[in-house]
């Protein structure tokens, strides 16, 4: 809920009349349910609507407010946002630390909630001190919502866990019901033919033949857990709960580890013990290692449909970042979990096409420094970096592309084996569809030499990506013991 104070825009009539449609009808809608009049706003660009404004109200109080969005490319309706006001509402109710939510809106959907003080990302601690004090606030109030009896969230609408195995696959069973309905969707599109996931579909059976069986405590889970707010003082409040479900409380300290790729947490051993500190509860390193690697999955499979068939407004190449290194980090711990030695690949040289210097130009074209100073210059500016990260992806892939296409059809080859009634791929797209029939004809005999391959490729495709990762460059997950 950061925002920048060199954005703020006071709201007179002439520029509440040249903002875009959805945020007019927004405001109206607040400040009808809310009492008084919308005096200033700022536009937060991201991947999903959301924006800070100020309500003044007739006594001259003004309310400093969020408005979070649909999960524009996944949801369409309001109906994950009113489960997230509700959770939250729970929350308050047993002294969570969370922000107030003030009403939810159907057209265009929104939760508007507290604007809560202060920055998120441990990165921006001031110091070591300083961060291990605030996650340390963060573990007190996860601590606090496992302890939630879970029959109030039974209340609004949640399902218990019938068993240990239902509850530690988790969400993954609803991600995964999106994600081929998705494939389905695509398919009939292209004649009926699905478009191959071997990873994914990899690591899928590997989470299922995997899932614990003795986990039997249930808790109210936050799922994308780690994020919240803070300042110098100290936590200033958690947000975004709208994944939320009841399962084992070892996932949510999965997810706050996995958060680490993206936002540095510190010493995540340290964080696992102060948590069975605070709550008085088992740390299992190998149940925390089976979430981890399940909860990295979640990225890969809720991306997929999105990347297959991306919307204009698609952050493409940040979407790829993220199915990319969380698919690789949870094969790295998959490995780890069963003991199989990894082997990297070998990166070639650059070899650019004709086509180098267009693409070079294509880049400096799109640099979002070209659009300050114009009017909605934050969005626009948005909207030429997720431009220009996709124009050096496609640069570094025509200049690196083929040598690694190359190599990944050699490892495909010694993954399938070799006969004259089944030669080795010639495309890709063989390759991918002959390794997910394999997949699916294999069992746990299998499981290190797909872990190696799968490994290979991820860790190939990163290198496109990485002068555009940005957060998640060279982010790994290490082992949680000392």
């Amino acid at each position: 809920m950061v925002g920048n104070a060199e954005a703020r825009v006071e709201l007179s009539a002439a520029a509440r009349e040249s903002l875009p449609a959805r945020w007019r009808r927004a405001f109206d809608w607040a400040e009808r349910e809310l009492g008084g009049r919308v005096v200033a706003w700022e536009p937060q660009p991201r991947w999903r609507p959301a924006c800070f404004f100020e309500l003044e109200r007739s006594d001259g109080e003004i309310l400093p407010l969020y408005w979070r969005g649909a999960r524009s490319e996944w949801h369409r309706d309001a109906r994950p946002l009113e489960r997230e006001m509700r959770v939250i509402e729970v929350f308050e109710r047993f002294g969570v630390r969370v922000p107030h939510a003030y009403g939810l809106c159907t057209d265009p959907p929104g939760l508007v909630l507290e604007r809560l003080p202060g920055r998120f990302n441990l990165a921006t601690a001031t110091d070591d001190r300083h961060r291990r004090a605030v996650l340390d606030e963060y573990l007190v109030q996860l601590a606090r919502i496992h302890s939630i009896p879970i029959e109030e969230f039974e209340a609004i609408g949640f399902d218990r866990p019938r068993s240990s195995e239902q509850s530690c696959f988790g969400e993954t069973r609803r991600f995964e019901r999106d994600y081929r309905a998705a494939r389905q969707r695509a398919a009939a599109k292209r004649g009926g033919e699905l478009r191959p996931e071997p990873m994914i579909e990899f690591q899928l059976a590997w989470c299922k033949r995997n899932v614990p069986r003795d986990r039997q405590e249930f808790s109210f889970l936050v799922c994308d857990s780690g994020q919240f707010m803070f300042d110098d003082a100290g936590l200033t409040g958690l947000i975004d709960f709208e994944l939320g479900y009841i399962g084992d409380y070892a996932a949510d300290l999965a997810a706050l580890r996995t958060r680490d790729l993206s936002e540095p947490i510190g010493d995540l051993g340290r964080a696992m013990r102060r948590y069975g500190e605070i709550s008085g509860r088992e740390i299992d390193l190998r149940a925390i290692d089976y979430h981890t690697i399940r909860f990295a999955l979640l990225n890969p499979l809720s991306l997929a449909g999105v990347l297959a068939e991306p919307t204009r407004d698609a952050n493409y190449v940040q979407y790829l970042g993220w199915s990319v290194c969380y698919g690789r980090a949870g094969l790295e711990v998959m490995a780890r979990y069963a003991g199989v030695p990894l082997d990297p690949p070998r990166l070639p040289e650059s070899a650019p096409s004709r086509r180098e210097t267009a693409h070079a130009h294509l880049v400096d074209l799109l640099d979002p420094a070209r659009v300050a100073g114009e009017s909605g210059a934050g969005e626009l500016a948005y909207d030429f970096d997720r431009m220009q990260r996709l124009a050096v992806y496609l640069e570094r892939s025509d200049r690196y592309g083929a040598a690694l296409e190359a190599d990944d059809l050699a490892d495909v080859a010694q993954l399938l084996g070799s006969s004259p009634a089944a030669p080795p791929p010639r495309s890709w797209q063989e390759a991918d569809a002959r390794v997910e029939q394999l997949v699916a004809e294999s069992g746990p005999e299998r499981d290190a030499d797909f872990i190696r391959y799968f490994h290979r490729r991820l860790s190939r495709e990163e290198f496109l990506l990485k002068p555009v990762l940005r957060e998640q460059e060279n982010a790994a997950l290490p082992p949680l013991e000392d």
